[in-house]
């Protein structure tokens, strides 16, 4: 396990803004994200880093961008070191792994969440209204039933710190647009199947995601991270059952601890003890390691 990498700093390099987990750097031309091992829950980024976590996501990512490219274009132009300007060089070590150079692109204002399964905030919302996002679901689910067939369920995209906000589909046109809002969902549910059907290969229900998309120059494609464990929840297939909540590959387990502790889901979060920090690093490295069947050696 290597020494975590809470944030970055790289003079010379003009950092642009720093999100819950990844570190945006202007580099002219294109962007350069670096994926940190910071971690949040309840939209709250937590002070401890879980070591290795950004190398884990980033090589997620690069596994999903590739595999649904023939659905949408992506962001990626390199995610190899020795392909980034020369400005990054002094920083090659700390950007190994964990980085990509990728396109500018214009953010499309929502997220595109998409649910096979019935948990979480979709559980919560049926529970109290029978529906997820406007979308009237069949009574008598139990939480973590398989869906029909999956539905789009979009929510605003919220500042760092602020939760983002369930909406239904005409809310996600009024912001984005219907035509693109329409593309938007379509891309979103096929690039889910896809996941789902490689997924399920491994071992792995995917049981809900949540996308990111850009324009660039009117041409959709998918940007930031693409069905990682801190965007979607990782189920594995051999413990199934539904009627309650799951075990998981994903950032459940420390959301599931910190609804143990008196915290009230506001920042600043609460330490992690380090037998939290070692589990959720290796539900990660799980994840990884079952979906691309290679070892690793960070």
């Amino acid at each position: 396990m290597s020494t975590a990498v809470h944030e970055t700093e790289m003079p010379g390099l003009n950092l642009l803004k720093r999100g819950k987990v990844r570190d945006i750097y202007d580099l002219g031309e294109h962007l350069l994200l670096v994926t940190s091992d910071r971690i949040s829950a309840f939209d709250v980024i937590m002070p401890d880093p879980v070591p290795d976590k950004g190398k884990i996501l980033t090589q997620i990512s690069l596994f999903w961008f590739d595999a649904v490219k023939d659905i949408v274009p992506n962001h990626i132009v390199s995610a190899d070191v020795d392909d980034f300007p020369k400005a990054c060089k002094p920083y090659a070590e700390i950007l190994r792994d964990r980085s990509m150079l990728v396109k500018k692109a214009e953010p499309a204002m929502i997220e595109c969440v998409v649910r096979g399964y019935i948990s979480g905030s979709g559980w919560k919302s049926y529970q109290e209204s029978g529906e997820i996002c406007g979308i009237k679901l069949s009574e008598g689910l139990k939480e973590s039933d398989r869906l029909p067939e999956p539905i789009f369920t979009p929510s605003t995209k919220e500042e760092v710190g602020e939760h983002d906000i369930n909406i239904d589909f005409d809310g996600a046109a009024k912001i984005v647009g219907l035509p693109l809002a329409e593309k938007l969902r379509d891309f979103s549910l096929q690039i889910y199947n896809r996941g789902v059907e490689l997924a399920a290969e491994k071992g792995i229900i995917i049981a809900d995601t949540k996308f990111e998309f850009g324009l660039v120059r009117n041409e959709i494609i998918l940007i930031d991270e693409v069905l990682t464990p801190d965007s979607s929840r990782f189920w594995p297939q051999d413990t199934y059952a539904p009627g309650g909540a799951q075990k998981s590959f994903d950032k459940q387990y420390l959301r599931d601890y910190l609804l143990s502790l008196d915290w009230g889901k506001t920042p600043p979060g609460p330490n992690l003890p380090e037998e939290v920090i070692v589990n959720t690093r290796k539900k990660y490295m799980e994840a990884l390691t079952l979906l691309t069947g290679r070892q690793y050696d960070f």
